[in-house]
């Protein structure tokens, strides 16, 4: 991306597109217990909850009764059904992986199979969108978690930690490509999950070489443990290093989240907020989802950007569009035009 001298005036930056991720599957339901939606009804309710503070899309993960994360897809028809009929224009993102939550005390967190996470392409009704990762790494998600950040929570037992800190994102070409080629045979968006420039790269090659022609809709997972942490010379490399025509989000880990969204509200980029991130407003005090839409919410206004609503962020991420060919893609995202035989110097994108 490059800034022109009048990108960072809000008139001229696109709504604000608040991600909320509420649901928290790696949490149990002792560790917060004010805010943690365990029965459906509870879920759905949260979710309207976060609507009606700001958020216009809804990072799905499932609980089942139990409070454990829910590996049945049954359960995902389930409750997209319930906030379809609810929040009919609230865009719906599943969370790729389904659930990564250890099956039992002493299990390690892994992410399900190929075969499993196929099946999202699956789902009745379906979601607006499903993440997806690019390119197998570590994810380790508590080499940045201090004291502080677990407090009260079951991650302060160190047995528990070590149920994380080996889990692994598997997701390989054969994987990726596949999984672009199910999701669009469904009409389903994809949603990137990318946590440094490497698998940025990847995601611009797949689009030259045809193997993905859609919008491109980005988060930059800066929560470290295999992704980058939250140095924001890390992430303003990856700013400029993407695509002009691609939606940006940022997303980071407990109070990081804060500072990095203020970046990214002034940028003129998207946020992702939610207990999923981040469960302190300041040191030792709790923060619900709705009280992080809520101050994002703030820092817009603040700033005088105009908040998405759900119609606006299905707008700006182009929900249902698709191209054609290779060329209308490149285009579409002002990347430069593929080489062409015998063709010499640098390429310019096309108007």
């Amino acid at each position: 991306m490059y800034f022109d001298d009048d990108a960072l005036l809000p008139e001229n930056q696109d709504e604000l597109i608040i991600n909320v991720a509420p649901y928290g599957p790696q949490w149990l339901p002792g560790d917060f217990q004010e805010d943690i939606a365990i029965t459906l009804d509870q879920q759905v309710q949260k979710a309207v909850d976060c609507y009606n503070a700001g958020a216009s899309s809804l990072h799905i993960h499932v609980r089942e009764a139990d409070g454990k994360g829910s590996k049945r897809l049954s359960m995902f028809n389930e409750l997209i059904a319930r906030l379809r009929d609810r929040l009919p224009k609230m865009v719906l993102q599943v969370g790729g992986s389904i659930s990564f939550s250890p099956e039992a005390e002493g299990d390690q967190a892994k992410w399900l199979g190929y075969d499993t996470r196929h099946m999202l392409a699956e789902l009745t009704p379906k979601p607006d969108q499903v993440t997806i990762a690019i390119n197998s790494t570590q994810m380790n998600i508590t080499e940045l978690l201090g004291a502080d950040d677990v407090q009260r929570t079951h991650m302060q037992d160190p047995a528990a930690r070590t149920a994380w800190q080996d889990m692994v994102v598997d997701a390989t070409p054969s994987f990726f490509v596949e999984h672009l080629k199910r999701l669009r045979a469904n009409g389903i968006q994809p949603y990137f999950m990318l946590g440094h420039i490497a698998q940025l790269e990847t995601v611009e090659r797949l689009i030259r070489r045809g193997q993905y022609m859609g919008p491109l809709n980005h988060c930059y997972v800066a929560i470290g443990g295999g992704a980058a942490g939250p140095d924001p010379f890390q992430m303003m490399d990856y700013v400029r290093r993407s695509p002009q025509g691609g939606i940006l989000q940022i997303e980071g880990i407990m109070r990081n989240v804060p500072p990095m969204m203020a970046m990214s509200i002034a940028m003129g980029l998207h946020v992702r907020v939610g207990i999923e991130d981040n469960l302190w407003r300041r040191k030792g005090e709790r923060f619900t989802s709705v009280q992080q839409v809520e101050q994002v919410v703030r820092m817009a206004r603040e700033l005088g950007r105009d908040v998405a609503t759900a119609d606006d962020a299905r707008r700006i991420m182009k929900i249902g569009t698709w191209y054609d060919s290779v060329d209308e893609t490149l285009q579409a995202l002002g990347m430069s035009p593929n080489r062409k035989s015998g063709q010499r110097g640098f390429l310019v994108a096309q108007a």
